[in-house]
């Protein structure tokens, strides 16, 4: 059989990338593509819609010429993308009203305090599985509507759409022809109900969302439409756009997480830890976040979620604004230099706390300086802070599932450093897989597409695709994996409600 390739849009919240995947699920080629990060305000984070357009054009572009890839030999296109980020924009026109706002984007944390004195807590985390926050699509929605002139004039005239990335990317690339969105990324608006699998009414008519705004929900993996010739590229004319999942689900999926009781962890911008729950939803005790993984196959499967906000950015932020390091491997050489941090504690809440404290004011803190102090402590601190993030979530989680895991996949781009997966591995006390390709994310979705048109059969042909790179074992001694742990939550405790 001749040679078929999947292409993933891969659309993250610093960048764009395009992954071209064999039948092995190798990579054979991609290209990547950064766009701007505005922040107009203290808490404000936006996009510019028609950057990421372009910026995943230039990227379509790019794989295609480098990678010396036919075209005709691309059997489907899948996408995956950061979720809550939230497009408005003119059916008639195709031009937004109004930048994206991020997922990160705290401006309508007041809001979602109002919606927690009304008493709709209950009501949100029964219909939805969400927990009212300002991270969720349907309060930035409700803001555009507020606060851009004429917006919900012409959104109650039926003129205005809206979409997460994906949306905004698939109704662009069929011309307009197709609005839709799938289950795993209409569940992060805080407006889908998870049982009944559509959007639920009384939210929509409580925030002022015109129903008409909202895309066609379908599963993850099935034909949504083909790529006109847009912008002049007509290489991928006619390709079938043929799976969409959101970022942490799709890389769920990707890591081969198929049966109930599996769980992958992401270190990208954020810290997101998923588990597999099977046909049923689980409510969770731990302030984490039920959701859909996805609809494969006419079955849904749900989802256990604990994010924290910041991770990989943290890095960044030494990198970038503290200009401590020059690159992400000079935080891991500094790091492996000290046998601890000396006592400092790092609590990275630069835009709140994610679950399971869910504090929209918690502030970002360095706590246990000393004169002993130095660089070396710090970015092994800053490196810890990731890891005790996601031992939060971990325990959460295996509180609220009863499921004592053994083993815990990992992948995103922080996962490369194996110093923190060290850590990572003694503070969990559970092994941390890490596969060989890390793309996870970019695979999950290449891997729905190619469902859809045939490139693999079923899962089993996809899990048998898995090679894995390095386990890290636990080697900590129990006692000072406690120790760091409850100053970790006495450093947390500090952060919390800075802002108030």
């Amino acid at each position: 059989m001749a040679e078929k390739y999947v292409m993933a849009l891969d659309q993250g919240t610093t960048s764009s990338r395009v992954i071209i995947f064999n039948q092995k699920g190798e990579i054979v080629a991609k290209a990547q593509s950064e766009f701007q990060q505005f922040y107009p305000q203290n808490g404000w984070v936006e996009h510019d819609p028609n950057e990421i357009l372009f910026s995943e054009m230039q990227s379509i572009l790019s794989v295609l010429r480098e990678g010396h890839i036919d075209p005709k030999k691309i059997a489907g296109i899948g996408i995956t993308n950061q979720r809550e980020t939230t497009v408005v924009w003119d059916k008639n026109t195709g031009v937004p009203v109004y930048n994206a706002i991020v997922w990160q984007c705290r401006r309508t944390a007041d809001y979602c305090e109002e919606l927690k004195e009304e008493g709709l807590g209950d009501y949100i985390k029964s219909t939805t599985g969400l927990l009212i926050d300002a991270y969720f699509s349907a309060t930035k929605i409700k803001w555009i509507l507020d606060n851009v002139e004429g917006a919900r004039e012409r959104a109650e005239n039926g003129d205005l759409l809206f979409g997460t990335i994906d949306t905004w990317l698939i109704w662009n690339l069929t011309g307009g022809k197709v609005h839709v969105t799938d289950y795993s990324n209409a569940c992060r608006t805080m407006l889908f109900d998870i049982d009944k699998l559509q959007w639920d009414p009384f939210l929509c008519e409580k925030l002022g969302i015109p129903m008409s705004m909202l895309p066609e929900v379908k599963s993850s993996s099935c034909i949504y439409g083909t790529c006109s010739r847009f912008a002049g590229i007509e290489a991928i004319e006619g390709i079938p756009i043929a799976g969409a999942i959101g970022d942490q689900p799709g890389a769920l999926f990707g890591q081969g997480c198929f049966e109930k009781g599996q769980a992958k962890n992401t270190y990208g911008t954020g810290c997101f830890l998923l588990m597999n729950t099977g046909d049923k939803r689980i409510n969770s005790h731990s302030n984490l976040l039920t959701g859909i993984a996805w609809g494969l196959d006419g079955k849904i499967t749900y989802d256990l979620e604990g994010s924290a906000f910041n991770a990989g950015s943290v890095i960044k932020w030494l990198r970038d604004e503290v200009e401590l390091i020059k690159d992400a491997r000079e935080c891991d050489i500094c790091a492996e230099k000290v046998d601890d941090s000396n006592g400092l504690y790092f609590v990275p809440a630069f835009t709140g706390l994610g679950a399971p404290y869910w504090d929209m004011y918690a502030r970002g803190c360095m706590i246990g300086l000393t004169r002993g102090i130095n660089k070396n402590h710090i970015c092994r601190a800053v490196l810890e802070s990731i890891t005790f993030q996601m031992t939060d979530l971990l325990e959460a989680m295996m509180n609220d599932s009863g499921i004592l895991l053994k083993d815990l996949r990992v992948d995103g781009g922080a996962s490369i450093s194996d110093i923190m997966m060290q850590i990572q591995a003694n503070m969990t006390g559970v092994n941390v897989n890490r596969p060989v390709n890390r793309e996870a994310t970019a695979l999950g979705a290449a891997y729905l597409a190619g469902l859809a048109t045939g490139v693999w059969k079923d899962t089993k042909e996809i899990e048998a695709n898995r090679v894995v790179d390095k386990v890290f074992v636990p080697s900590m001694a129990e006692d000072k994996r406690n120790e760091m742990y409850a100053n970790w939550k006495r450093a947390v405790e500090r952060s919390r409600n800075w802002e108030r």
